[in-house]
């Protein structure tokens, strides 16, 4: 019945459809596509923060997909974006607090797919690192990546 009130609410007449009402519709609509998601995701895990990492990263997308993609991962506060204070031209891009939330959400994704993908190719020992010592705690996995990140720049 809880669902059948939620549509009630969010739903009222045929064919009319509040966004903000949806959990799911919000989401999807923050980082709900491909691009977006690989882009968090080499943030996250790799502690990609400039455009032409991003760029080469092997995934094959575009100068103007990836254009768009981070000004919109700005927009909805996921990402900030500040000049480079060593080298003015250019943009260092970070994870905001709600772009760190999406973690759970990133290892929920990274855990089904290890699951059931035969063909994954992340490697044995990060799947379980990221398994035994990270799961259990987001905040942490999150912090120790960006501590590897920050000692390796």
């Amino acid at each position: 019945m809880l669902f059948a009130s939620v549509a009630a609410l969010c739903y009222p007449k045929a064919m009319v459809y509040d966004a903000n009402c949806c959990p799911f519709r919000f989401g999807l609509g923050a980082f709900g596509d491909r691009w977006t998601l690989l882009i968090i995701r080499d943030m996250m895990f790799f502690g990609f923060t400039r455009f032409q990492q991003f760029q080469d990263a092997g995934e094959g997308i575009s100068t103007n997909i990836l254009t768009d993609r981070l000004a919109r991962l700005v927009e909805q506060g996921i990402v900030s974006r500040q000049k480079d204070p060593a080298s003015g031209r250019q943009v260092i891009y970070s994870l905001t607090e709600k772009g760190k939330d999406l973690s759970k959400i990133m290892l929920a994704i990274f855990e089904w797919s290890d699951k059931h993908d035969p063909e994954t190719l992340a490697p044995p020992e990060f799947a379980d690192k990221l398994r035994t010592e990270f799961f259990a705690d987001s905040d942490a996995m999150l912090d120790a990546f960006q501590r590897m990140h920050t000692d390796a720049d």
